[in-house]
Order: structure tokens, then sequence, then C-alpha cells
């Protein structure tokens, strides 16, 4: 039997796991094992939006936060948005993560979240959260390329899971890259790998949020007519 766009993101993020290395005071979280509901509602929404055999294009990440895909399996997608925009609830946890509203408002103007799945498969590189301690003990989100050290630990598996990724189904001959920093270091791994052509760079929607907020809509048209070129003509 055929397997689905879904079936093969589900047998991913059921195999998904990090063993590597880490610089002192890092830790990764992997939601698929700290919260059995995680696997339920991630599995829920992909076949829900993914329940076909179509090529899709790629729109990537830097790494899950804790309050978004971190919790819900599903990238850019806190328990708010999964809930209102994608119809599932999360009973086990409520979060609220900034880039996931900035996603959803440009998602709806894209034309839906059907519209928008339809087309688009979203995830990162280093597809579980990562958190470093603070001096006071405290954690936070960490971005793989925080740490140069931590960089180097995990780019080899970064680039075995944008391997895996690809095989899923996706379009090689673009690809769009959240962050300019973020497009920094996937430079670096499509040139060791060769995973796609083209690499075209989009603000991060965290960024937008926290310091473009009043020229949100800017850059929510930015981002459609990017990954929708025909939309600017009609």
């Amino acid at each position: 039997m055929l397997k689905t766009f879904a079936d093969k993101v589900i047998d991913f993020n059921r195999m998904l796991h990090y063993s590597g290395q880490l610089p002192p005071g890092y830790e990764v979280m992997n939601p698929y094992l700290d919260n059995p509901e995680t696997m339920e509602v991630m599995q829920q929404f992909y076949q829900t939006f993914y329940a076909d055999t179509r090529q899709r294009k790629f729109i990537v990440g830097i790494n899950p936060s804790r309050h978004g895909a971190g919790v819900t399996g599903v990238p850019f997608t806190d328990t708010k948005r999964l809930l209102s925009a994608c119809g599932i609830q999360m009973q086990s946890a409520h979060t609220h993560e900034i880039s996931s509203v900035f996603m959803y408002d440009m998602i709806a103007e894209y034309g839906g979240v059907r519209d928008f799945y339809s087309s688009f498969y979203i995830n990162s590189p280093f597809p579980l959260a990562i958190i470093r301690r603070t001096t006071d003990g405290k954690w936070l989100n960490a971005n793989y390329y925080d740490d140069p050290t931590l960089f180097t630990l995990v780019k080899d598996f970064m680039i075995d899971s944008l391997q895996q990724h690809i095989a899923l189904g996706l379009d090689t001959s673009e690809v769009f890259i959240l962050g300019k920093k973020n497009a920094v270091f996937i430079q670096k791994l499509n040139k060791e790998a060769a995973l796609f052509d083209k690499l075209t760079i989009l603000e991060h929607p965290r960024y937008i949020q926290q310091y473009k907020s009043k020229d949100k809509q800017y850059y929510i048209n930015k981002y459609i007519t990017t990954l929708h070129p025909m939309a600017s003509d009609s």
C-alpha cells in the first residue's frame, strides 16, 4: 500500500531521536517522548492535512521552541493555533508562542490551513527543541547556531534530518529559509550536501513579531508573494 505524505512524516517523528553529544549546559527536548498526547495530536494534524501523495515545497525554520512544536509536535504551532486554526485540541498543555501568531495570520491570508498545507511542509534542520541552562539555573530556548561547538556537534544530524525530510516528497528546486542567520548555516549545509537548488530567505516570524510588529502586514504580503508569486497577480 502506497504511503501518504502523512504516513511518512509520522514515521519520521516516531523514530526521531538525538543521541549525539551536546556542549555543557545544553539539552534536547523530545516532545514525542515527553508527552504521549504530543504524538496523538501530531498524528491527527498530519492525517488531517497531509493524507495524500502530493509533492510539497519546503519551509525551513531553525529548531522548535519549547512552547511551540516543542509541545505540539507541529512546527510553528502552539496549542492555541492548533485548536483555533487546525481544529485539534490538546488537553495536557496550553501554550502561546509568538512565531505561531505570525505564521497563522499569514496562513489565513494565504487562503487558510488546507490550501497552505496542501502546498507546503514546514520543519527544521534540527527538528527537536534545544534548551540551555542560564547561570541562575533557568532553562531558555536555544538555537542550534548559538554556540559554534553546538553547531559542529549537531551538523551531521541536521544534514541527515534534511535528507530524510526531502525523502518525504519535497520539491528541492527551491527551499524557503526563515531567518537570515539561519540561512547562513543552511547555506553551509547545502554546500556540503547539495540538498537544494535555490535558497530563498524570509525574515523569521519571531523577529517580525518582536521587532517589526507595526510592519506586520508588509511581511505577511512579502511571505505570500514569495511563497505564491501568482497571488500578486490575482
